[in-house]
C-alpha cells in the first residue's frame, strides 16, 4: 500500500491532532481485528458489534494506527485518526487512494451472473495488464472501497463487483468509484420485493452510470427492452450483446457440463470457456467485449476465458467419491436465473439420471408465490427425471408439478426438513446422475452439497 498515516488524515478530513505523531508508511488496512498484520490501519466499524471493543486485539496483532469515532477515549499507545463515521472515512479514504493509484475501472452489476463475469473479465484483461478484481462477494458499501483499498500497487485494471437489493445503492459505488467502462448482465427479479418491479430493477442497474466516465462504455444486454430506454441522452458509447442482433452477438458451435464453445460475428475464432450454460456464454461476451475496448488481440480474448478461474458456488462443477456429477449454483437464485439453468440443465449430457433440487428463491415480494410457479414451464420429465423442492415457497412449484410428475418422482421438503431432504437425495442418486443445486443462499444448500461429496 503506497500510503501515509499523514496523508490518511489529510484524505479523510481527521479533526484530531495528528500530527502529533511523526508520519509513517501503512502496510494495509482491515476492519477484521483478526487478520490485522503488523503496521495495518484498523477500521472499527459499527455493526451489530462495535468494532472499537476490538481496539486491543488490534494492537495485540500489530496495528500502525486506527480510526476512532466512539466517545470512549482512543488508545494512547496507537496513533489515531478522529471521524464522524469510520465507514465513510474508509469511503473517503478509497476515493482519494483511487484518485492516486489511477487504475482504469471496470463496474459489473446485474441481476445474475456479475460474479461470474467479473471473474472473465479480470482473467481476459489479465493477458495484457497488472489486474485486481472485487474478492469474493464484496461489492457492497463496505466491500467495495475495502476492495479498492487492497489493490496492489501495480494495478493497471481493477475490477469492481456492484451489488445492490435498495435504490439508490449502485449510485452510490458508481460515484465512489468513477468506472471508465460498466456493465450490466441482466435485469431478473432479485430484490424486487425492495425494487417494485422489473423495471425497478432496470433502473436500480442503470445507476452504475451515475459515475461512469463522459466518454467511457456501457455494455448492456440486447435482449433485454427495460434497458434501451433508459440509455437515451448518455454521452458513453453503448454495446449490446446477445444470441440476436447485437454488437457482441454468438452463436453457441458445442454445449458440453465441462465447457461451453462459441464463435461471435462470423470470426473463424472458436472461444471456450469451462463452464456450461447459455447464460455463461452471455457473460463472457461481456468480457470480449471489454477485452476489445481496450484493443486486445482475439487470440489473447480467448486464452483469458479458456482458463479464468470461476468463484466458487457460481455454476460449479463438482464430483462425488461414487462418480455423481454435481453442478453448484447456490449462491444467488432469480426465476430468470433459475429458468436459464434448467433449461441449460435439460439438454445436458448424462450417462444416468438428471435430478433437479431446488430450494426458494428470497425477497420475490407479493408476487412470489406467481414467480415459483412459473418454474414448472422448465421442468419436464422427459429431461429431469426427479425434482427435490426445498422451502415454503416451493410448495407452490409443487402443486404444479404434481400435474406432470408421478407421485415417486417430486419430493417436497419444509426448511427445518433439510436432514430429510439429504437422505432422501443420496437414496435417489446412484453413480453416472447428475444433479443441479439452485436456491438463493439463505436456504443453506451448500451444506447438502458438501454432504453429498463427503457421502
Amino acid at each position: 500500500m503506497q500510503l501515509t498515516f499523514w496523508e490518511a488524515a489529510k484524505a479523510v478530513n481527521a479533526t484530531n491532532d495528528w500530527k502529533k505523531w511523526n508520519d509513517f508508511d501503512l502496510t494495509g488496512l482491515e476492519f477484521d481485528s483478526r487478520i490485522i498484520t503488523k503496521g495495518n490501519l484498523f477500521i472499527p466499524l459499527k455493526g451489530e458489534n462495535d468494532g472499537h471493543s476490538f481496539i486491543k486485539n488490534a494492537i495485540d496483532k500489530g496495528a500502525g494506527a486506527s480510526f476512532w469515532s466512539t466517545s470512549e477515549s482512543a488508545p494512547d499507545q496507537l496513533p489515531v485518526l478522529q471521524v464522524a463515521d469510520t465507514l465513510r472515512a474508509m469511503q473517503d479514504l478509497a476515493i482519494y487512494y483511487l484518485k492516486k493509484m489511477a487504475p482504469t475501472v471496470v463496474a459489473i452489476t446485474g441481476s445474475n451472473g456479475k460474479t461470474t463475469t467479473k471473474d472473465m473479465t479480470e482473467a481476459v484483461l489479465a493477458q495484457q495488464f497488472q489486474t485486481y478484481k472485487t474478492q469474493g462477494n464484496y461489492n457492497n458499501d463496505i466491500g467495495l472501497p475495502y476492495t479498492i483499498l487492497q489493490m496492489p500497487d501495480k494495478t493497471e485494471q481493477l475490477i469492481l463487483e456492484m451489488g445492490m437489493d435498495h435504490a439508490d445503492e449502485i449510485d452510490f459505488l458508481s460515484r465512489l468509484a468513477q468506472p471508465d467502462v460498466a456493465a450490466i448482465t441482466m435485469i431478473g427479479e432479485a430484490h424486487i420485493e425492495n425494487l417494485g418491479s422489473r423495471e425497478g430493477i432496470a433502473k436500480a442497474k442503470m445507476e452504475i452510470t451515475s459515475g461512469l466516465a463522459a466518454k467511457g462504455l456501457l455494455i448492456i444486454p440486447a435482449e433485454e427492452p427495460l434497458l434501451s430506454p433508459l440509455t437515451k441522452g448518455l454521452t458513453q458509447t453503448i454495446k449490446t450483446f446477445g444470441f440476436g442482433k447485437a454488437d457482441c452477438q454468438a452463436e453457441i458451435i458445442e454445449a458440453q457440463k465441462e465447457y461451453t464453445s462459441f464463435k461471435i460475428n462470423g470470426s473463424p475464432i472458436l472461444y471456450t470457456i469451462p463452464v456450461p450454460g447459455k447464460y455463461n456464454v452471455g457473460n463472457a461476451l461481456i468480457a470480449i467485449s471489454i477485452g476489445q475496448w481496450f484493443q486486445l488481440s482475439e487470440e489473447k480474448i480467448q486464452a483469458g476465458l479458456a482458463k479464468f478461474q470461476l468463484t466458487k458456488n457460481r455454476t460449479q462443477w463438482l464430483k462425488s467419491k461414487t462418480g455423481i456429477e454435481i453442478l453448484s449454483d447456490v449462491y444467488n437464485a432469480n426465476p430468470t436465473a433459475m429458468n436459464l439453468v434448467l433449461d441449460s440443465f435439460s439438454q445436458m449430457p448424462t450417462k444416468g439420471k438428471r435430478i433437479a433440487v431446488l430450494g426458494d428463491m428470497l425477497e420475490l415480494g407479493p408476487d412470489s408465490a406467481a414467480m415459483h410457479a412459473s418454474v414448472e414451464e422448465h421442468l419436464n420429465p422427459a429431461e429431469i427425471t426427479e425434482v427435490v423442492l426445498y422451502g415454503e415457497q416451493m410448495q407452490v412449484l409443487y402443486e404444479e408439478l404434481v400435474k406432470k410428475y408421478q407421485e415417486n418422482k417430486i419430493h417436497y421438503f419444509h426448511k427445518e426438513e433439510k436432514d430429510q431432504l439429504t437422505s432422501t437425495l443420496k437414496s435417489i442418486l446412484e453413480p453416472k446422475d447428475t444433479v443441479v443445486l439452485k436456491a438463493s443462499n439463505g436456504m443453506g444448500l451448500s451444506e447438502v452439497v458438501n454432504s453429498l461429496l463427503e457421502s
